[in-house]
């Protein structure tokens, strides 16, 4: 909403559907399909919106996902386990310190190859984690989205208001179209139909039309104007759109 985006451009860009972008927007994490896909959208949401998305991941599995079932607790419980009071080596063990450092070695390894492994699954999706609770989320105050929006806030990062505007005649039509610092871009003439004019860009358009027989395609989507008996007035922007203009503001291109 700062940088003026519409969900549906992120959705167009990003291929993930608008449901699941408020879902992340509002912390909904029971609305998305799991931990996989909840990793995999962070990362292409931040990278839409120039975040840093590993660092999204690794928020989001820190507060919202539980670890797995069945990974160290066995191996740490019985590496650890503390010695039994009263009970004395028997003959024939493990020899003096050689031994408990070769003990020590092979456990330790064995921990990397499980950290490793751990690593591999939650970077390639693989893993199946529990869904984090609802209660976890209202316990943390911040999330990973909204700190790194606050952040690029404070960066003082803006997006383009630029406005791209196209006509195509359908039949002849009359059209004052006025750019930025009153450039006359269409200086009152009628269009005939049978091809499109150029494409405008500009931060705001002052447009009157003679008649509906035009279809407009703003910033890439295409626009029907409806039917009217007068002249019509449309002013545009990035922020606020398509707005219809009284008779009165209309431009006339004189």
């Amino acid at each position: 909403m700062r940088e003026r985006i519409d969900v549906s451009e992120i959705e167009a860009k990003t291929k993930i559907r608008a449901k699941y972008l408020r879902a992340l927007e509002n912390e909904e994490w029971g609305l998305l399909p799991g931990p996989t896909f909840v990793k995999s959208f962070l990362r292409t949401y931040a990278t839409a919106l120039g975040l840093d998305g590993k660092a999204l991941v690794e928020e989001y599995r820190l507060h919202h996902e539980a670890p797995g079932e069945g990974m160290l607790e066995p191996i740490v419980a019985s590496s650890q386990r503390p010695p039994q009071r009263g009970r004395r080596m028997r003959p024939g063990g493990p020899p003096g310190d050689g031994g408990s450092r070769g003990y020590a070695i092979a456990v330790g390894t064995i921990l990397a190859i499980i950290v490793v492994l751990i690593v591999l699954l939650a970077t390639s999706g693989s893993s199946k984690g529990p869904s984090s609770s609802k209660s976890a989320s209202r316990h943390h105050s911040k999330t990973a989205a909204s700190k790194h929006r606050n952040a690029q806030a404070a960066a003082g990062a803006t997006a383009s208001d630029v406005v791209t505007l196209s006509l195509t005649p359908t039949a002849a039509v009359y059209v004052c179209l006025i750019g930025e610092g009153g450039r006359k871009l269409i200086p009152g003439v009628e269009l005939q139909p049978g091809g499109s004019t150029q494409t405008f860009r500009a931060k705001h358009f002052l447009m009157t039309l003679g008649n509906n027989a035009v279809d407009l395609v703003i910033d890439g989507k295409p626009r029907v104007v409806p039917a009217s008996s007068a002249a019509i007035g449309y002013s545009i922007t990035k922020a606020r759109g398509r707005r219809p203009l009284t008779p009165e503001q209309q431009p006339t291109c004189k």
